[in-house]
C-alpha cells in the first residue's frame, strides 16, 4: 500500500481535493451568498443564493479528477524508468511495483475516472462533457509517452491540466445554479463574478505550474540529456531556462499586484500575497541564481509547490473577507 500511495503521488492528490473543495465552499459559495435574488414565491424579499449541485455529485466530480490524475502519475513512472534511475537513483515501477501491474492500475484508475466523469456530466445535463475526462486521460498518457520529450509542449499540457482543476468546479456548478435560478428567480442572476474569481486562481495555477515544470526539467537535465529528450533546458541551455523561469516568476508577481490594485484593493490581501506568495517567489529566484547542484534546484522546485499551495489557501482568506464585507 505504501508503494502504491507513493506511486500515485498521494500528497498531490490531496492538494487536488483541497483545491476543488475550497473553490466550491470557500470561493463559489461565499460569492453567491452575497448575491440576493427574489424567488417566485409571492414575497418581494431578497434571499441569498445557495449551491445547487448535489453534494454526492460533487464528490463524484472530485473522485473522477483524482482517479484520472493518479492514473497519469502511474503511467508517467512507467515510461520514466530509465531517466528516473539517472535523475533520482531509484524507481517504483519495475522494482516495488511490476510493470504489468502498473499498467493494470493505470487502466483501472482511468476507466473508473472516465466513468465518473460521464456520470457527473449526465447528471449535469451535458453528457458530452464526459469527453473532457476521456481527453484528459489520453493527454496524460501521450504526455508521458511522447509530449514530455518535446520542447515546451509537455510543460504547457501539465500547466493547462493543473489550471483546469479549479475550473472544473465552475463548469459543473454553473449549470445547476443556472437551471434552478432561471426557473425560480424573478430575475435570473448573473454568475460572471464566479468565473472571474475562479479564473484568477486558474491563471495563477497555470503560470506557477509552468514555472515549476521548467525548474524540474533543469533539475532533471542529466537524465533527459542522456536519453535525448528535447526539454527546455536541453534545447536552450540551463542558464537560459533559469532566465525564463525567473521571468515567469516576475510576471506572476506583477499580475498579483496588478490584480490587487485594480480589483481587490484590501490590506489583508496585500499582506497575504506579499508574505505568503511574493516572498517565497523571491527566494525561488535567489535559489535559481545561485544554484549549482540538483539539491539547490530541488529546493526551488519544492518552494514553488509551496507557493502553489499558499495560492490555493488564499481562497480561505477570500471566504473570511467576504463574510466580513471587507472587499
Amino acid at each position: 500500500m505504501k508503494w502504491f500511495l507513493n506511486l500515485v503521488r498521494w500528497p498531490n492528490l490531496l492538494i487536488i481535493i483541497l483545491t476543488m473543495v475550497l473553490m466550491r465552499y470557500a470561493v463559489i459559495q461565499s460569492l453567491i451568498s452575497k448575491i440576493g435574488v427574489i424567488l417566485i414565491t409571492g414575497s418581494t424579499d431578497e434571499v441569498p443564493m445557495t449551491l445547487q449541485l448535489p453534494w454526492f455529485d460533487f464528490v463524484v466530480l472530485v473522485a473522477a479528477t483524482v482517479l484520472i490524475t493518479a492514473g497519469g502519475y502511474v503511467i508517467n513512472d512507467y515510461f520514466d524508468i530509465k531517466t528516473d534511475l539517472v535523475n533520482k537513483g531509484e524507481v517504483i515501477v519495475g522494482t516495488r511495483v511490476p510493470r504489468r501491474k502498473a499498467m493494470m492500475w493505470h487502466n483501472l484508475l482511468n476507466i473508473a475516472g472516465v466513468a465518473g466523469g460521464f456520470y457527473i456530466s449526465w447528471k449535469a445535463g451535458y453528457l458530452w462533457l464526459g469527453m473532457l475526462f476521456f481527453v484528459v486521460s489520453g493527454l496524460l498518457y501521450f504526455y508521458s509517452a511522447s509530449y514530455k520529450r518535446q520542447f515546451l509542449i509537455g510543460n504547457i499540457i501539465v500547466a493547462i491540466l493543473t489550471a483546469l482543476v479549479p475550473m472544473l468546479v465552475v463548469i459543473y456548478e454553473w449549470p445547476a445554479l443556472y437551471r434552478y435560478y432561471e426557473i425560480n428567480a424573478v430575475v435570473p442572476p448573473k454568475f460572471n463574478l464566479i468565473l472571474y474569481w475562479v479564473g484568477g486562481f486558474s491563471i495563477f495555477a497555470f503560470i506557477t505550474t509552468l514555472t515549476r515544470e521548467i525548474i524540474k526539467d533543469i533539475e532533471d537535465f542529466e537524465g533527459d540529456s542522456a536519453y535525448g529528450r528535447n526539454t527546455v533546458p536541453v534545447v536552450i541551455g540551463m542558464m537560459t531556462s533559469k532566465i525564463v523561469s525567473i521571468c515567469l516568476i516576475i510576471i506572476t508577481i506583477a499580475l498579483l499586484y496588478v490584480t490587487w490594485y485594480f480589483f481587490v484593493h484590501d490590506q489583508v490581501t496585500l499582506v497575504y500575497i506579499s508574505g505568503a506568495i511574493t516572498l517565497p517567489l523571491l527566494v525561488v529566484i535567489y535559489q535559481l541564481i545561485i544554484s549549482k547542484s540538483r539539491k539547490q534546484l530541488h529546493r526551488a522546485s519544492r518552494l514553488m509547490k509551496i507557493v502553489m499551495l499558499t495560492g490555493i489557501l488564499y481562497s480561505v482568506l477570500v471566504k473570511i473577507i467576504l463574510e466580513r464585507n471587507l472587499f
